[in-house]
């Protein structure tokens, strides 16, 4: 345990640079419009800069954590935070839009790491209540940034232009990365060996399976290079599984997806992430260039969407304590209700109620669910229940993230205005609005067996 003086200084190490991670996620998708007019980017280099941050996130999340277990948490998070540092930067000072989703990348893997390993360096210094404490701090900056960043970056982008949405970002890790020096060093438990090969196949299998989603529309199903890829993703996958079975410390313990209550909880998080996140990224294109507002204030207009993640959860937590199957299923069926609903708005007027039931949803089971998720597993394997459960949830949005952002630009004929990207908002919205449902049945279906 870290000296009782020194150990407020991790929190105030920590805290700003993770509040910054969801801040970049929200501002990409305030700043597309302009950048994409800017860089001159198609609509399938557009996608790439909000899609290829939270692949790398997803991909880097459970194996940062698992690199700091085994090597200890200072060094993994230093070099975590200054990628994420360096890529913002590149991020605002990019010319190309190659440039920009390579330097998205960067900060996506160092984001993942340092979030893994931020979260570690919290626990390993604080116990008991101060723990619960310090995690609430947490809790609360993670969803003041996923709340009101579409807000902040609006104002940014209409005040100083797109840059400004990645510099903030940098800036808040450069803060952040000046206090790592007071960080206790924590040596790793050094035992057994680091799962590189799992964590490879795990991130080339992803990779290829989010590149077949985001290209094929524009290549064409059949295309070489589509197939080739498919293929990869197959045997990655394949290989990953086999390659987790056999390890002693693998990075996934997939023995958990037997867990019905676990796997249950799983899937309304996944979900619910899958409904939330592809709205936070497409709908500012949709207010901005088709209904016409200003970025500051559409990104007002996201608040309806994305502040009761703030209000909700103590709420939540209480349906919890007396019926946990209902407040998981009903939250994934609420905000099903609301995305299917947007079929109906136009661009006549704003979707009030619409964004209210879908942000409902969320808000209720922000950190609720993800206790759930980790209390059902077995104690001792509660680190590894916490990865995998992350890890689903980030990579599940990640494929809705993309296949939304695919169908858009195939219906839309690439282009992110007019009546013909209403028309194929409308049908993403009904497309991810009917998988909540089908989620919400089998989640009940789980939960109901699992408790």
């Amino acid at each position: 345990m870290v000296g009782v003086n020194r150990r407020f200084l991790v929190p105030a190490a920590v805290l700003p640079a993770l509040s910054s991670f969801p801040l970049t996620i929200t501002g990409a998708s305030v700043a597309l419009p302009d950048l994409t007019g800017d860089l001159g980017a198609s609509p399938t280099g557009a996608q790439w800069v909000v899609t290829g941050y939270n692949l790398c996130f997803a991909a880097f999340l459970a194996f940062g954590g698992s690199l700091a277990d085994r090597l200890g948490r200072r060094r993994p998070y230093v070099a975590g935070v200054a990628a994420f540092l360096v890529g913002s930067v590149l991020c605002a000072l990019a010319r190309d839009v190659g440039v920009l989703v390579a330097a998205r990348l960067l900060a996506g893997t160092g984001a993942a790491v340092a979030t893994a390993t931020g979260q570690s360096l919290l626990a390993a210094t604080f116990d008991g209540a101060a723990r619960t404490r310090v995690f609430g701090a947490l809790g609360t900056v993670l969803g003041a940034g996923l709340a009101f960043g579409p807000t902040i970056s609006g104002f940014l982008v209409d005040a100083v232009g797109w840059r400004a949405v990645f510099g903030v970002p940098a800036v808040l890790a450069a803060l952040a990365l000046l206090l790592c020096p007071a960080l206790p060093a924590g040596p790793g438990a050094g035992r057994g060996e680091v799962d590189w090969l799992g964590g490879v196949l795990f991130t080339l299998g992803l990779g290829a399976v989010i590149w077949v989603f985001v290209e094929a529309p524009a290549l064409g199903p059949a295309h070489p290079a589509v197939l080739a890829v498919g293929a990869v993703a197959v045997g990655g996958a394949v290989g990953f599984v086999r390659v987790e079975r056999r390890r002693s410390a693998p990075v996934f313990d997939l023995a958990l997806l037997r867990d019905r209550a676990f796997l249950g909880y799983s899937l309304v998080a996944a979900a619910l992430m899958g409904l939330l996140v592809p709205l936070l990224v497409y709908l500012p294109s949709y207010l901005i260039d088709v209904v016409g507002l200003e970025p500051a204030r559409a990104g007002l207009w996201m608040l309806v969407l994305t502040v009761p993640s703030v209000l909700l959860p103590g709420p939540g937590a209480a349906v919890a304590r007396r019926s946990p199957r209902l407040l998981a299923t009903g939250a994934v069926l609420v905000a099903s209700v609301g995305v299917v609903s947007l079929v109906a708005t136009g661009p006549a007027g704003p979707p009030w109620l619409s964004l209210l039931l879908v942000g409902t949803g969320v808000g209720l089971t922000t950190g609720v669910v993800d206790g759930l998720a980790v209390s059902s597993a077995p104690v001792d394997r509660a680190g590894t229940a916490a990865g995998l459960f992350n890890t689903a949830r980030l990579t599940t949005e990640t494929v809705a993230l993309a296949t939304a952002g695919s169908v858009l630009t195939a219906l839309s004929g690439g282009h992110l205005v007019g009546d013909g990207f209403t028309e194929a908002l409308r049908v993403v919205v009904l497309g991810l609005g009917c998988c909540g449902v089908v989620a919400a049945v089998g989640a009940n279906a789980l939960l109901r067996r699992g408790n």
